[in-house]
């Protein structure tokens, strides 16, 4: 597993993470109103989501573009929602009690430290919470974190398009030029998406699934991962 280097409480690049600005502002949420309403399946209720819609400023889902789509707004309609709640959970950073979603101890005390926040809730994000469930068994890409961490970790130096990384990753696809290219979709959904959701990489023009798409490294990156291919990196020419 990659080296994660930890940051200071009060580091200015904590919030370039959207992934950690959506924790801090839902726990923000659950303390000014003491938590979060859950609808009978046990989702985060729409008074909630259109309020995260409006706050958490996510890269690709703007509040405009969200209600573009849909009148009104459900856990399953803005997904980074979906994935707090999920992770927040998973940690037992957070629990359901008397129909609204609160805080443990836990996770009360590990909100106050944003630097340990970071390094915990995006190392569970990217390595435990499965990014491709709702992928058929066909639809499933070979790799691992380690390889995508670290190939990535070179041709994103400069920046890196969706089709040339899977070309790095799985070689040439399908020589039909209107085919649907199912493994770069399943690399976008599964790896760089993640990626940028959690503030390591960022993606020019997000949410387009069958556009190329443009990915660079971010200073978060660069700031505390550490990788195997680092040492093939060249050092950037500063003018």
């Amino acid at each position: 597993m990659p080296a994660f280097k930890t940051v200071s409480d009060d580091d200015p690049i904590l919030p370039t993470s959207p992934l950690i600005r959506g924790v801090l502002k839902t726990a923000e949420y659950i303390k000014a109103n003491g938590g979060i309403g859950l609808t009978k399946s046990g989702a985060f209720n729409r008074k909630f989501v259109h309020w995260a819609a409006a706050e958490f400023d996510w890269p690709g889902y703007s509040k405009k573009d969200l209600f573009s789509i849909n009148k009104v707004l459900n856990e399953w309609d803005f997904p980074p929602v979906g994935d707090i709640h999920d992770l927040l959970k998973g940690l037992k950073l957070g629990r359901h009690y008397k129909g609204k979603f609160l805080l443990t101890n836990a996770g009360k005390e590990l909100m106050a430290h944003p630097g340990r926040l970071l390094s915990e809730v995006v190392l569970n994000y990217l390595f435990r919470l499965d990014h491709g469930a709702h992928l058929r068994p066909e639809d499933q890409i070979l790799g691992n974190w380690d390889v995508f961490l670290n190939v990535i970790n070179v041709e994103a130096e400069y920046g890196t398009s969706r089709s040339a990384l899977r070309k790095v990753l799985y070689g040439d696809p399908d020589s039909d030029p209107t085919h649907y290219d199912s493994t770069a979709s399943v690399l976008y959904v599964t790896v760089l998406r993640p990626l940028c959701w959690a503030g390591l990489l960022e993606e020019q023009e997000p949410h387009r699934l069958l556009s190329d798409g443009w990915f660079v490294k971010t200073e978060l990156w660069r700031r505390i991962l550490r990788l195997d291919t680092d040492r093939h990196i060249k050092p950037r020419m500063v003018h």
